[in-house]
């Protein structure tokens, strides 16, 4: 049984020696990480496996190679994420140089999903080392194989007094909540962010949120739909559905509603059926991760066809091994609880607008999200939507693909999340942005307004007014 306030003590100590720490000695650290993810990869992918039946080829691509793509841009980019940035200094204060020194926070918090289990833990982990901070690591009780894969690849690289894995459930996040951390990191869902948050304000923490939220497509009369339906497709169905910013919902121009649909069934079948067994027996095809996740979404289909949806494509569930096949939704409306929740699952709802501005209206209706999807071919339209509507990020004409890029922020707005990451704005989020101003020894270019204020200062400071501001 791990002693939180003792190694929470011992972090404190580390922390402060990090704050002197290089940029070659925090490469090194990365590269210990990197090292032992390698060296443990076929057990976390197959822990993965194990919690929740994800395609190994999956969890190679968004969990693996994702956390080794992220500590190779930081390896690469940290000695320049670490320089003093100079800034510019007004004419008031010539004379003086200013510049931005990055200093870690100190000691962080990561507390961890369960949908993307080892990116999702690892990826802000290389940040917080990258930054120079220690970290607590809290991965998520619900995949326990990966939580347990987890704590030993971290144990493996570091000692507790740098980073730590605390595995457990709510109980434990709460106690971790508890400690003064100097910035905590939670992925999850607004719900519990707002936990999150509450708790780091007792200790005026720093937090960055990464919620979720109903990320919509908007597909208008201009877009390709057999290239929107392949990438809709992929983005819904990727890790079943289980993705904070997979597509939530489609709004389609009427006139293409049922050709979208049409396409959107044949790319089903292409990438979960193509050998005709049926896709329950896909390999390429994830499960819901628990039983409770699985009734919540199968009642928010049951709840939608009991108030006039209707089935386009799939809707055949099988209990006992918590598989939803594929199932698009048309005829759907607002009273729908599909249409009020994050649906978190491989359900689609399609709703078909006459014209932009109603789409837009459906949008700006809810909550904004973390992500908004646009298939058209007209820059008008495109430029409309970016406009008059808000999201954590977008994707013109493909899904989910601006999360790779690393010179991108990522990250909510509000309902869907505070504050970003990824690249430098993931070093950003685990540093303190330090204001430096030097001056030469013996001068001030402020030095007539010190006291005895007189006539003098007065004029200096009319002068001032009329010049600069």
């Amino acid at each position: 049984m791990l002693n939180l306030n003792s190694i929470f003590a011992q972090q404190q100590q580390t922390a402060l020696e990090f704050r002197k720490s290089t940029a070659k000695e925090r490469i090194e650290r990365i590269k210990r990480l990197v090292a032992a993810i390698e060296k443990n990869e076929a057990d976390l992918v197959n822990a993965v496996y194990t919690d929740f039946r994800k395609p190994p080829q999956e969890t190679t691509a968004t969990e693996i190679l994702s956390s080794l793509m992220d500590a190779r841009h930081a390896i690469a980019h940290l000695p320049n994420w670490m320089k003093p940035r100079k800034v510019g200094t007004p004419a008031p204060l010539i004379g003086s140089r200013s510049y931005i020194h990055y200093e870690p926070k100190g000691v962080a918090l990561i507390i961890a999903p369960w949908n993307y289990p080892i990116y999702l833990t690892l990826g802000p982990l290389i940040y917080a080392l990258a930054a120079g901070c220690t970290a607590f690591v809290k991965p998520s009780e619900l995949t326990p194989h990966t939580a347990a894969a987890i704590s030993g690849t971290i144990a493996e690289a570091f000692p507790p007094q740098e980073v730590v894995c605390v595995e457990g459930g709510p109980e434990t996040a709460q106690a971790l909540l508890e400690l003064p951390f100097n910035h905590i990191f939670f992925t999850g869902s607004p719900a519990v962010g707002k936990i999150v948050m509450q708790a780091a304000a007792k200790h005026l923490a720093s937090v960055t949120l990464e919620l979720g939220g109903k990320s919509p497509v908007v597909v208008d009369e201009t877009a390709d739909l057999q290239d929107a339906a392949q990438k809709i497709i992929w983005g819904k169905l990727i890790n079943c559905g289980q993705t904070c910013i997979a597509p939530d919902y489609v709004l389609v121009h009427r006139q293409h509603q049922e050709a979208l649909i049409s396409q959107m069934k044949n790319v089903i079948e292409q990438f979960y059926n193509s050998d005709g067994k049926g896709i329950a027996n896909s390999t390429c095809y994830a499960r819901i991760v628990n039983a409770r996740h699985f009734h919540r979404i199968d009642q928010l289909i049951t709840d939608a066809l009991d108030k006039g949806a209707q089935i386009a494509v799939g809707g055949n569930t099988i209990a006992q091994e918590r598989f939803i096949e594929p199932t698009i939704l048309k005829q759907v409306t607002p009273d729908m609880k599909i249409m009020q929740e994050e649906i978190f699952g491989p359900v689609l709802p399609v709703l078909a607008y006459d014209q932009l501005s109603k789409a837009i209206e459906w949008i700006n209706g809810l909550a904004k999200p973390l992500a908004l999807y646009i298939f058209s071919k007209k820059k008008e339209h495109i430029n409309r939507i970016l406009q008059e509507t808000s999201a954590g990020g977008t994707c013109i004409n493909d899904c989910i693909v601006h999360l790779v890029n690393n010179q991108l922020p990522f990250g909510g707005v509000n309902h869907s999340g505070i504050g970003k990451t990824h690249g430098f704005y993931g070093f950003e989020a685990f540093s303190n942005a330090r204001a430096v101003l030097r001056q030469r020894v013996g001068f001030t270019s402020v030095k007539a307004l010190y006291p005895p204020y007189s006539s003098k200062t007065h004029r200096m400071l009319q002068l001032m007014r009329r010049f600069f501001a």
